[in-house]
């Protein structure tokens, strides 16, 4: 194992740490009791947030999945079901929370691509009788993480909402990376948004924060995900230093996503000239890149450890599948290190 100087860590964009600026933010930051009344800085980065995104109002929240949770408890009566796609963050990797805390189903539809379309929702909703769950809501992902950071067509979303809507359907989308999405399409956030009754948005993921999520959507919505979050034991006091950090982030690092993407693209090309790897439909659309793993060449396992020993981390997501994720604590020297040694693997 190398020293720890030389660790080039892609496991996540959520392993970066606060930059200098950031922490002299939060140091700065004026604080309240956000759960007594108000916290001054939480409360403008609420504002903030929702004003990017095109939404009545905004919660900060400590979590990506207590504001998906919290967003789907809402929307839907207990004993009711939610439809996402099969490979979702709010299936896949939330515990099944919104069976345990809400009392809900999820009604997973596959997909071919990441990407729900209305040929595939189209038998979803289940009969009005007294023998099925009721369906509620729709819940998507964008940029999806399992399908290697998609950004899915805006094109297809807002065909996929109009149908939910027209079905009395809610809709919330998981949108942890929505700035990636922003950044690699050029479409503003607040059209990425706006075929959604609620959005959760991720301060901790490609734009740095040590913490922190935010659920927007229509003012009395957020009023009653105030009271479940605190029913989540989400409430916290001088949460203003917390949202210092994500109210710098907002505010200095969406425009360098682009050297992500940029980036994952190099390391992408770098796995295509490796015998052992495969990109995933040969696509990176920001800055996941998810690559197959050639049996030939063995295990995910045994290569992420053949790499970790070169210096070089990433993670498994599957028995031959391997992600890596780029992130402001890359530097272009050290991308090009890990494609040597993804080269060399």
């Amino acid at each position: 194992m190398t020293n720890s100087q030389e660790i080039i860590d892609l496991r996540s964009d959520t392993v970066t740490k606060p930059t200098l600026g950031m922490l002299q933010a939060m140091q700065e930051a004026e604080v309240g009791d956000d759960v007594i009344d108000v916290d001054p800085t939480l409360e403008k980065l609420e504002v903030q947030t929702a004003k990017i995104l095109g939404k009545e109002s905004s919660i900060f929240m400590p979590t990506g999945t207590m504001s998906n949770q919290i967003a789907i408890r809402i929307h839907c009566d207990r004993g009711t079901e939610f439809l996402c796609e099969s490979e979702c963050h709010i299936h896949h990797y939330e515990q099944g929370a919104y069976a345990q805390l809400s009392g809900l189903v999820a009604k997973t539809i596959t997909s071919s691509d990441g990407t729900l379309r209305v040929s595939d929702l189209l038998d979803s909703i289940s009969p009005n009788n007294e023998h099925f769950l009721r369906t509620s809501a729709l819940c998507l992902e964008n940029t999806h993480n399992r399908w290697g950071g998609r950004v899915q067509s805006q094109t297809e979303i807002a065909k996929v909402c109009s149908w939910a809507k027209s079905n009395g359907l809610a809709t919330h989308l998981d949108g942890a990376r929505l700035w990636n999405a922003a950044a690699a399409t050029g479409l503003e956030l607040s059209d990425l948004a706006a075929p959604f009754d609620t959005v959760s948005v991720c301060f901790s993921k490609g734009l740095g924060a040590p913490v922190g999520s935010a659920l927007v959507g229509p003012k009395d919505f957020i009023a009653h995900a105030r009271r479940a979050r605190k029913l989540f034991g989400g409430g916290m006091r001088q949460a203003g230093v917390l949202g210092a950090a994500a109210l710098y982030a907002l505010e200095n690092h969406q425009d360098r996503l682009h050297d992500d993407h940029a980036r994952a693209k190099q390391i992408g090309e770098a796995c295509k000239q490796s015998h052992s790897l495969r990109v995933r439909e040969d696509r990176i659309d920001t800055n996941i890149i998810l690559c197959d793993v050639d049996p030939e060449h063995g295990t995910a396992q045994n290569l992420v450890q053949s790499m970790e020993e070169q210096g070089l981390k990433c993670l498994t997501t599957g028995n031959q599948s391997i992600r890596f994720v780029t992130h402001l604590d890359v530097s272009q020297s050290q991308v090009d290190r890990a494609c040597d040694i993804l080269r060399a693997i």
